[in-house]
């Protein structure tokens, strides 16, 4: 008699399976990803203060090199790390304070001034007066509205979740400085042979891209600040110290940020000082991009990211839809770091040439994340071949210096034998 096949064994039942089980993976993201937005300030915390840690623990194992301790080394690197964050926020609240008499009067120029630009302008339709100011009186409603009021409550909470990430990234942060071998060792001891080695260049590879992005951010920001703020300076746009510092905040934000700020700045010098300098400011803008596109991210950057420019769209808008600001800041790296670990996880992606498919599409030069020293990739070797530790070792190897008891109990025991008037002597 002919076995009887079972509805799941054929095409459309295979196919119904694998739907379950996308489902069911579906929904265990879906519960994982609610899980780490309820606690986004603890994860954005850890997150910031572990990309903070990677661009500095060079600075920790370079002390550690000159003789510094592991706690000295790391409390002077957490201190000059947080003397220089603490410079820079407080040099950008003084420059802002200063110029608040200034954005004020600017402030109230540039509404003067845009009004007749689009009362009298040369626009194609001419808009009455009366509907901007019908305009204004809307706004200024909305403003002394309960919207307003919610609006400014959310203001509140957000700025109280700020400050509470900020206590507990600076503390997560000495740690990580300080202990932050120790801890990756108390997670890789969790697992064994090929597992531990992939875990391991994991994080080897993920603490190499977060520092040389970081690094090399920085470098980009100041030096598209600088120039763009000089150009500022000698134009004699008002408030040239406070776009500075949002060019420099921007540049954080891949291709989005540099648009922002330029778009920002050219307005301000518009309102303030006509079309002509407007124009220039957007010259220099043009500019400074092009050489920072050209120049300066393949050289400081080198191929940190490996990733391609629509893929850096779409992460930098997955991470503003679920993190805000934040998230943006901090989508670019994360997918780089997420691209680089499935990397060692998988070796599907069939890289190089094909003689069909034409070139490979990632570049053929090595990235930050494919620079894996000698030594390291003799360790990864050696966890390979490491062997889980035998059942009836495990207890003595558990007990806390039991090596070092047996050790000077056997000593002692020498010593006795060897006094006068022993057995043994």
């Amino acid at each position: 008699m002919p076995q009887a096949v079972s509805s799941w064994a054929d095409g459309l039942g295979r196919a119904g399976s694998r739907a379950i089980q996308l489902l069911a993976l579906t929904a265990v993201a879906a519960l994982v990803l609610y899980v780490l937005l309820a606690i986004k300030v603890i994860v954005l915390a850890v997150i910031v203060a572990l990309i903070l840690a990677s661009a500095v623990h060079p600075l920790v194992r370079r002390l550690e090199h000159h003789g510094w301790g592991a706690t000295g080394a790391a409390l002077a690197v957490f201190a000059a790390l947080l003397a220089v964050l603490g410079g820079v926020v407080t040099g950008v609240v003084l420059g802002i304070r200063g110029e608040v008499d200034n954005l004020l009067a600017a402030a109230s120029g540039g509404w003067q001034h845009l009004q007749e630009l689009v009362t009298s302008g040369p626009l194609p339709v001419p808009v009455d007066a009366d509907t901007v100011n019908a305009t204004a009186a809307q706004l200024e409603d909305y403003l002394t509205s309960a919207a307003a009021r919610r609006s400014a409550l959310s203001g509140l909470t957000i700025a109280s979740e700020v400050l509470t990430g900020t206590v507990l990234m600076v503390i997560v942060l000495f740690f990580f400085l300080k202990d932050g071998p120790r801890l990756w060792s108390f997670v890789l001891r969790w697992f064994t042979g090929e597992q531990r080695a992939k875990l391991a260049e994991s994080g080897d590879r993920a603490v190499s891209i977060f520092g040389s992005y970081v690094r090399g951010i920085c470098l980009v920001a100041t030096v598209d600040a600088t120039f763009i703020g000089i150009g500022l300076w000698a134009l004699g746009v008002p408030l040239a110290l406070p776009l500075t510092v949002i060019v420099f905040l921007t540049a954080f934000v891949p291709i989005v940020g540099a648009l922002a700020a330029g778009t920002l700045a050219t307005l301000v010098a518009l309102v303030a000082n006509g079309p002509v300098e407007a124009l220039i400011v957007v010259l220099i803008v043009v500019v400074v991009n092009h050489v920072e596109g050209y120049f300066l991210q393949p050289v400081i950057m080198g191929h940190t990211l490996s990733l391609h420019g629509l893929v850096v769209l779409l992460a930098l808008s997955v991470g503003t839809v679920l993190g805000g600001v934040a998230g943006a800041v901090l989508a670019v790296p994360l997918t780089a770091v997420a691209w680089a670990v499935l990397r060692v996880w998988t070796t599907r992606y069939q890289a190089g040439d094909d003689p069909v498919l034409g070139p490979d599409p990632i570049s053929p030069k090595e990235s930050v994340a494919d620079r894996v020293s000698r030594l390291q990739r003799w360790k990864y070797q050696r966890m390979r071949r490491q062997a889980r530790p035998a059942p009836w070792a495990a207890p003595a190897a558990r007990r806390p210096g039991a090596a070092a008891r047996e050790a000077s109990s056997l000593s002692r025991s020498r010593r006795s034998d060897h006094r006068p008037g022993s057995r043994r002597s």
